[in-house]
């Protein structure tokens, strides 16, 4: 193992000593789910600067050392985004425990699932979640390390409020090498059931300093941090970071108003969100006649973003400013990125006519390879022969921010991961696409999502391209179906919608019955945007008809015959933006039975 002594939280030391007094972190206040303002109606917040977070987190750390924390012991943090959150990450970090952080946003019972695939030492959590872990201790037998974010009901432990008053301790720092482990991250379960990915501290500390280089980011730059994570990557890159008046959990329900009156107030120069989060407020700009004259950067991932949002958000920022479109999974990021004005002039045209999206270069750390399609496992990188640049095939990456194993659900390392005659692990993304000319990726779906038909293979991201063309489509979803199903009960529209398991299988199945992703039928599923929905039963039949035509008129989905209209998709817990193309193939599939 490497020798190389890192603790990803070094770098808030060196913040805090370099610009002690430029606040870190601000977070609006509410009391009673209220905004509260000062008497000139200006909203109030919560602030600490980044010697007060160096300082807060050491006093965190050393109470937790204290308490009979040992370097290694893992701990689940469920704690609201905030200030809270983040010190008490890197307090975690300086103590030497290996956080496990999961997306609260997919439910109690599939978290506590998950967290009990781990045998945990403890949680910092709110009281509500210490409250049910205290309920089903039985699950947790290890879990004595117990910090309460809150008060403290009927169960022993540390509060977070009671470390606060005690009297600083001293400075810790936990002596970590390169690739201890530093965090368990969950996958959000989008595409199949969750798994916890093991994170090193070279990892983070890798992540860090591909993102500031890549986007050229400067400590005394100013964050609205749409996604929590990202409040982390600005603390330690010297970035102050504003806090959103928002449920994190729930982006695409962000209050507009409330977003931009945090730009304003704190002449945000950069923010990070999800397409359903851009899609909301950048709407709301256009039709309230708002510009974000101050954001100069802007990043948008989690999902492919529409090129009518781009042209907007392009519209709203300011002049010389721009979007960028980072690629990646939780086990590999970041991978690559491109940016609006790229997409808008040079590549937008191709994904349009069914070539992919086109999700830019690589990062500098990153190497890349197109291997042939395959559901098997893959041990060794020299057991098969590279795709050459324009074919299609599974995106693989090497580097030093690639994860190397799931901790969880293990039979999945076997699928994913490979070796290569130097001894680097290699992850297979999942990500169908090529690579172009000029070494680029281009996007073209899932490789659980591609569609064997009697007529070849289909590819998600190309045939919905061709969907979204129609100016009614919102977007658009490539699913499969068995040729022959049998005739089932009757499910309305919005039976798709209110479903939210997301621990769907890989496979289609119907009636118990396992169906080959080979002869499938294709349809094509449309979300017509929301104030074009067809009212009636002939102009729904008109809009089927027209995205049919479009289809027909393209040799990539001129085999597709079949068009559904579903008013609302259901999408992933995270970013609330990735299309549950299993759900929608399984609500398609009784479309076509009743």
């Amino acid at each position: 193992m490497d020798d190389l002594k890192l603790n990803v939280a070094q770098r808030l030391v060196n913040m805090a000593a370099k610009i002690p007094n430029n606040i870190a972190i601000a977070e609006p206040i509410n009391k009673r789910g209220k905004a509260v303002r000062n008497p000139y109606g200006k909203r109030t917040y919560r602030v600490i600067t980044f010697k007060e977070l160096d300082q807060d987190s050491n006093r965190i750390a050393f109470a937790l050392r204290h308490q009979g924390l040992v370097p290694g012991m893992k701990l689940a943090i469920m704690v609201r985004q905030g200030i809270d959150f983040i010190t008490l990450v890197f307090a975690l970090y300086k103590a030497g425990a290996v956080l496990v952080l999961i997306d609260p946003g997919m439910g109690i019972s599939k978290m506590l699932k998950c967290l009990r695939q781990i045998d945990l030492d403890g949680f910092v959590a709110i009281s509500e979640v210490q409250a049910v872990r205290t309920l089903m201790s039985h699950w947790f037998p290890h879990a004595k390390i117990n910090l309460t974010v809150g008060k403290r009901w009927f169960w022993r432990g540390l509060s977070l409020s009671q470390i606060r008053k005690q009297p600083f301790g001293e400075a810790v720092l936990t002596e970590t090498r390169a690739d201890d482990p530093a965090a368990i991250i969950f996958t959000s379960g989008s595409t199949g059931p969750a798994k916890g990915v093991l994170y090193t501290h070279r990892i983070f500390d890798t992540q860090v300093e591909e993102i500031s280089r890549r986007y050229k980011i400067e400590p005394g730059e100013i964050d609205l941090a749409g996604f929590p994570f990202f409040g982390l990557f600005n603390a330690a890159m010297g970035t102050t970071a504003i806090i959103p008046d928002m449920d994190s959990t729930r982006p695409a329900s962000v209050d507009p108003e409330l977003f931009l009156e945090a730009v304003e107030d704190w002449k945000v120069t950069q923010s990070f969100g999800s397409p359903a989060l851009w899609n909301r407020v950048v709407g709301y700009c256009c039709e309230k006649h708002r510009k974000m004259t101050t954001l100069k950067r802007a990043i948008i991932a989690g999902a492919p973003v529409p090129f009518s949002l781009l042209e907007r958000f392009k519209e709203c920022i300011a002049a010389d400013g721009d979007i960028h479109t980072p690629y990646g999974a939780t086990e590999s990021l970041p991978v690559a990125s491109n940016c609006a004005s790229i997409i808008l002039a040079e590549t937008a045209q191709k994904t349009r006519s069914g070539s992919g999206i086109c999700v830019g270069k690589r990062f500098d750390s990153i190497e890349w390879l197109i291997l042939p399609i395959t559901d098997s496992p893959i041990s060794h990188l020299e057991d098969v022969q590279p795709l050459l640049p324009g074919e299609i095939g599974e995106l693989a990456v090497t580097g030093p921010q690639v994860t190397k194993q799931y901790v969880t659900r293990l039979e999945a390392n076997a699928l994913a991961k490979m070796i290569d005659s130097s001894g680097r692990i290699w992850h297979r993304i999942g990500d169908v696409g090529y690579l172009d000319h000029l070494d680029r990726f281009w996007f073209c779906g899932r490789k659980a999502h591609r569609v064997e038909t009697r007529q070849g293979t289909l590819f998600s991201i190309p045939c919905e391209s061709i969907a979204n063309e129609h100016s009614d489509v919102f977007r658009s979803a490539l699913v499969g179906i068995p040729e022959t199903l049998p005739k089932q009960s009757s499910q309305s529209n919005d039976d798709i919608v209110r479903q939210q398991d997301d621990s769907t299988p890989d496979s289609f199945s119907l009636n118990g019955q396992s169906e080959s992703r080979s002869f499938l039928k294709p349809v094509i599923i449309v979300e017509p945007f929301a104030d074009r929905f067809p009212k009636t039963k002939s102009d729904q039949n008109i809009l089927t008809q027209n995205v049919l035509r479009l289809l027909q008129n393209s040799a990539i989905t001129s085999s597709i015959e079949n068009v559904l209209i579903c008013p609302k998709f259901p999408v992933d817990v995270r970013h609330n933006a990735k299309i549950n193309r299993e759900k929608l193939a399984v609500w398609a599939a009784k479309q076509f039975s009743k």
